[in-house]
């Protein structure tokens, strides 16, 4: 992302070669007989070996896959990172993140995570015996487990950590400490947890990473070798693997990261200024803006801000339910990141799973909307918002409003 980009000054600099190593790191023609420019899916399950025992790196698709591999050496490239595994689900590489401790350890986690890493803490994880805690991560002094999992910035109220100030502290308290970052949000173009002191960078790459709505996926990204060695044996020994075609998807999708998370800034801060400038809404989350209150942070360690943007709307939820069902260009559907624009409801879709008198407490209330700004004409989305919220409310509820 080019400094400066979007509205209140500069922001971080982009990372050198991104849109080059998305394109041939990993993908080396000379690793295949055929020279084949676009890596082939490699769609066996076994592979003839030489001899007993003497393979030629790969001897069952659980354990290794050409295409896999690919796909895991571009991500890591693009992370900044030394190694990277993918996992068939964003909750497979928490469940497997998670299975690197044993039952009594701790995890500090986002108080306002997504629903389903909630309710696997809370309903499983649990149950397994680990110490699970939720906090308010943008806290640092909130860290005292032996697993801190943060997505910054943070679904739905879009709350930003300070990666740098976290890591340092969990590390200065006890090495042991495994700061975990999920940067769904951000993607590897935004923002690399990696070099800001975390551990471990995870996704689900199921959104901006591959982009398209076709592919459920997790990825996982290290430099540590250790906690590599334990993440590939895991890999391997709890199963959760991605296919080689959804790995060929997700790696195709990588080709044009850097075109689309540009549009989705782009295409976010035109609707979040348009939002907070509506009468008819009452807040607008969204860390592109000066009104934000982590955005100095999000400049110092991002590139830019990806197309995710939550507001209230006024009223109460028959308000939020209209303004739904009258979007047109949006579609109403839970997931985000990919070319098309969508639009949730945390409270009744995403969230639902939260204990209601915790969706309280983190604001997640039936007037919380979440929307995934795609791809679209600008013009075209701002339309669409704004045919949706006119068309929510009586004639006479904002017509003064809306004349000043």
């Amino acid at each position: 992302m080019a400094s400066g980009s979007g509205s209140g000054g500069e922001w971080l600099s982009g990372f050198s070669s991104f849109a080059t190593d998305a394109i041939h790191v990993g993908q080396e023609p000379e690793q295949w007989n055929s020279m084949a420019v676009v890596p082939p899916i490699s769609l066996s399950t076994t592979f003839k070996q030489y001899g007993p025992g003497k393979h030629a790196g790969f001897e069952y698709s659980r354990s290794g896959n050409p295409t896999r591999n690919c796909l895991e050496k571009a991500v890591a490239s693009l992370d900044g990172a030394k190694h990277c595994v993918a996992l068939a689900s964003g909750l497979a590489a928490t469940v497997t993140v998670t299975h690197m401790l044993k039952s009594g350890d701790g995890i500090v986690c986002m108080n306002d995570v997504y629903g389903g890493t909630n309710r696997y803490f809370q309903r499983i994880a649990k149950e397994i015996g680990y110490d699970i805690s939720f906090a308010d991560c943008t806290k640092p002094e909130v860290l005292k487990a032996g697993v801190w999992s943060e997505r910054t910035p943070s679904n739905p109220t879009m709350k930003v950590v300070d990666i740098q100030a976290c890591s340092d502290l969990a590390h200065e308290q006890n090495k042991d400490i495994i700061v975990v970052v999920d940067n769904t949000f951000m993607s590897a173009y935004f923002q690399r947890p990696l070099a800001l002191g975390a551990d471990i960078c995870m996704y689900s790459a199921t959104k901006y990473m591959n982009g398209h709505s076709d592919v459920v996926m997790g990825l996982i990204s290290v430099n540590r070798e250790d906690l590599y060695e334990r993440l590939k044996f895991l890999q391997n020994a709890l199963g959760a693997v991605p296919s080689p075609f959804d790995c060929y998807m997700c790696n195709r999708g990588l080709k044009t990261l850097h075109l689309r998370m540009k549009q989705h800034f782009k295409n976010a801060m035109a609707v979040a200024e348009f939002l907070e400038r509506d009468p008819r809404v009452d807040k607008v989350i969204f860390p592109g803006l000066p009104s934000h209150p982590q955005h100095e942070l999000m400049k110092k360690q991002c590139t830019g801000c990806p197309g995710m943007i939550t507001f209230y709307i006024k009223g109460k939820l028959e308000h939020a339910t209209a303004f739904l069902n009258n979007l047109k260009l949006f579609a109403l559907a839970e997931s985000l990141g990919g070319y098309e624009s969508l639009a949730e409801h945390p409270a009744i879709m995403t969230h639902a799973s939260v204990p209601e008198n915790e969706r309280v407490v983190l604001g997640i209330s039936d007037t919380l909307i979440r929307l995934s700004v795609g791809l679209e004409d600008e013009e075209d989305i701002i339309a669409d918002l704004d045919q949706a919220l006119v068309d929510s409310y009586p004639p006479e509820m904002f017509c003064c409003e809306m004349r000043q």
